[in-house]
């Protein structure tokens, strides 16, 4: 039996699905946005190492398998908001060369049936509503943009300050990352941030992040239009006698099942669950999962090959918020190396208590105390290529990552050059590497890529799967490929694009909606 017919059902509320709803719900059409998760809680918690990363009070408890059927952990977390409740809020546009075939030294990087001016316009808008901090025209690798970002960088604090100095004294490109947060370094009176140690990698207790929670999901939840469910896991998509269309969205709330209808479905669970929610919906008139006649659904899975590198000087430099700086300068490559090496960035505070929880056991626990005023963390990511033997599958109900690392010559020189250049700047300093394993699947994308082709793409070039005429995905699944980029701008970007469609195929003014994500800001 089925509940209650809508105009539009969204299943999932992080950067793709929040962020649909925000842009829909002024249309005054009858929206349902059902989340598997609850509000994250507001709680001491939110800030504390010991309960965020040793006790992982707020990971998911899900166990999935790697291709040799060892557990796999997974860095995910199912709340309104989704994953970037816990992002560090680095939001990036892809560079232009990257919706271009490129050729790596491990293989190739397939071209985007869209270019970067295709998405320029919906970036723009996306970083007003995302209330993005930065500044143009300091990273040579950056794509051509009109117009400044809608807020100043957040500054660097002394320390990273000076590493900004020395890296351009040797002929570096620094820059400022572009961020995600409600700082404002004028007037603290008028700032939500409060420019704390607990930013990346933990929830904000205070609301001063720009996730798709705060920016995405509550304004969107003013409009009586929208309805939003939580603790709703979607089990199942059933679709018409013909297969053409979704019919009943089956979830489970309050450990009953429960069947809702729309004239169109969305599907924003993040690359990995909306694979294995369209494989899982199998029929008779889609035996192999639902829009799946090319075999690709779940295949081409990517999550970036990323390494954090973790700097302790001599010196004493306490730094509070240190993840401001990006350099780009290895993005394309070197002078004796022809291709592309990737992104470094740094990362979130190493306090104290992180320091002793991912540190090795036999450290004793004084030297934690002096790693947190002397530490400095880089994230470094290469491009993870697309294979379509890399994948999500589901067996037994059980959700398995067949993954083959690939680009490790490119990774590891990456790595190699990054060890370097900062040792030249501090060279009695203590370096540890630790490259990133298949549980970090923050990045993930590319489950569903888009094209024209059916053969070769599960969605159109609007994200509608190309079997199923009402049924659309908005998540990182439609990646063609990674970049070396974090992807949850490119995302927003995205949804924002499938929203203008969406209200055009809904007979909406798609003018009045380019003037909300303008007022957003």
């Amino acid at each position: 039996m089925v509940n209650e017919y809508y105009d539009i059902i969204i299943i999932g509320t992080g950067a793709g699905g929040g962020t649909l709803a925000r842009i829909l719900a002024p249309s005054g059409k009858k929206i349902l946005v059902l989340e598997r998760g609850t509000f994250l809680p507001k709680e001491k918690a939110n800030w504390n190492a010991q309960e965020v990363e040793r006790k992982k009070r707020y990971q998911t408890s899900e166990v999935w398998f790697d291709k040799q059927g060892r557990p796999v952990h997974p860095y995910t977390h199912y709340y309104v908001g989704g994953n970037t409740k816990f992002y560090g809020s680095a939001l990036y546009r892809f560079r232009e060369r990257d919706f271009e075939q490129v050729i790596h030294q491990d293989g190739i990087s397939p071209e985007w049936p869209l270019k970067y001016r295709d998405f320029a316009p919906y970036y723009a808008q996306a970083e007003r509503l995302y209330d993005v901090h930065g500044q143009r025209g300091l990273d040579p690798t950056e794509p051509p943009c009109n117009e400044d970002y809608p807020f100043p960088p957040i500054s660097h604090e002394p320390y990273m300050q000076q590493i900004h100095d020395a890296l351009k004294n040797k002929g570096f490109h620094p820059s400022y990352q572009p961020l995600g947060i409600k700082l404002n370094e004028v007037n603290r009176f008028l700032s939500a941030c409060i420019r704390c140690n607990t930013c990346d990698g933990f929830p904000c207790f205070i609301n001063a992040k720009a996730d798709a929670d705060i920016n995405g999901v509550r304004p969107a939840m003013v409009y009586p239009n929208l309805t939003l469910i939580t603790e709703a896991k979607v089990l199942r998509l059933h679709t018409s006698v013909s297969g053409r269309e979704v019919k009943v969205v089956e979830a489970e709330i309050a450990g009953q099942r429960q069947m809702f209808s729309g004239d169109i479905v969305v599907v924003a669970c993040g690359a990995i669950n909306s694979a294995v929610l369209l494989l899982r919906s199998a029929n008779d008139q889609h035996p192999n999962g639902l829009a799946n006649s090319s075999d690709l659904v779940g295949r081409y899975y990517m999550m970036h090959k990323m390494a954090s590198v973790a700097v302790m000087s001599i010196k004493s430099n306490p730094i509070a918020y240190p993840k401001t700086l990006s350099i780009n300068d290895f993005y394309w490559g070197e002078k004796d190396f022809a291709y592309p090496m990737g992104n470094v960035q740094s990362l979130g505070t190493i306090s104290e208590d992180r320091a002793a929880i991912n540190g090795p056991p036999f450290i004793p626990k004084i030297m934690y105390k002096a790693i947190n005023n002397r530490a400095v963390a880089w994230l470094l990511l290469t491009e993870d290529l697309p294979d379509p033997n890399n994948r999500v599958r589901i067996k037994d109900e059980k959700i398995f990552l067949n993954y083959t690392n690939n680009n490790e010559k490119a990774f590891n020189r990456l790595i190699k050059r990054w060890n370097q250049v900062l040792k030249s700047i501090e060279p009695f300093s203590f370096y540890l590497t630790t490259k990133v394993s298949l549980e970090a699947v923050g990045h993930q994308c590319g489950t569903c890529r888009f094209g024209e082709d059916p053969k070769t793409s599960v969605l159109d070039l609007n994200c509608r799967t190309h079997d199923v005429d009402n049924l659309y995905i908005v998540d990182g699944s439609f990646f063609p490929s990674s970049a070396a980029l974090n992807p949850t701008l490119t995302i927003i970007a995205n949804a924002l694009r499938v929203g203008e469609h969406l209200l055009a195929r809904l007979n909406c003014d798609v003018q009045g909606y380019q003037l909300q994500t303008g007022q957003a800001a």
